[in-house]
């Protein structure tokens, strides 16, 4: 790596570390960077996974309380169908040629920064009531068990826009406190990346010396920047993950 580009991975990561921990977004910065930086793009996403994977699992101890609340057939449900589908989508990831995951990847990031932008309306619809342990028949179960078995492949794959995706699933299924939603959402997208993250090192996708450098930029990002930045109006931060996610899903149109 040269010095910009180390520096560049350095910033970005830091950033990309912060919104993760504050608005989410954070693979729409270290993505193009790992891209820019000189590495393919099915390792960049690779690389991107591993980098931003230890924020995902300190944000899932934070909402210890809140996943008692929830019923102990559907976490255990939910973390197999995510479990599995996470690894069947990294191996579609590792198998899909070169050249068409380039065609695919503009419109990825656009799904993407679609999903994200529309994050907010429909997790203010969500925010409503409260729960208690869930009651789910087993028609319900095997249901919502499909529908995640679905997002994780699409979250080992890429994995873009996934929270939204779960918490859309979630309120189908009848759940309604918003915190609780979010416990479970974190941990299953902990279990999605995470497996990811190992066939990745199984398959040695992974670009080392970038992923160590951006594992240390989104731990400062996470724990240090992200007390900074939520000073700042969560709209602003918002609005410019989504100014970025948009450019990106530009620039990769044009460059494709």
């Amino acid at each position: 790596m040269t010095f910009p580009n180390i520096l560049l991975l350095l910033l970005v990561s830091v950033v990309g570390g912060t919104l993760n921990s504050v608005a989410g977004g954070g693979s729409f910065f270290t993505f193009p960077a790992l891209i820019f930086a000189g590495v393919p793009p099915i390792p960049a996403n690779a690389t991107s996974t591993v980098a931003l994977w230890p924020g995902s699992i300190a944000g899932a101890g934070a909402y210890r309380r809140e996943l008692t609340a929830i019923d102990r057939r559907l976490m255990i449900a939910l973390v197999i169908t995510s479990a599995v589908g996470g690894i069947l989508g990294a191996i579609l990831l590792l198998i899909t040629p070169p050249s068409i995951f380039k065609m695919l990847l503009p419109y990825l990031l656009l799904v993407a920064t679609l999903l994200f932008t529309f994050s907010g309306p429909v997790t203010k619809r969500l925010r409503v009531g409260k729960v208690g342990k869930s009651a789910l028949s087993t028609k319900h179960l095997v249901g919502v068990s499909i529908a995640q078995f679905v997002i994780a492949v699409y979250g080992g794959y890429f994995g873009g826009g996934i929270g939204i995706l779960m918490l859309a699933t979630l309120a189908l299924m009848g759940l309604e406190n918003i915190h609780v939603m979010n416990g479970l959402k974190t941990v299953l997208a902990s279990c999605i990346n995470g497996v990811a993250v190992i066939t990745f090192v199984v398959v040695r996708a992974v670009y080392w010396p970038q992923a160590i450098l951006m594992i240390i930029g989104a731990i400062i990002g996470g724990y240090a920047g992200a007390y900074y930045a939520r000073e700042l109006d969560p709209r602003w931060i918002r609005t410019f993950v989504i100014v970025v996610g948009f450019a990106m899903t530009l620039f990769f149109f044009i460059k494709g």
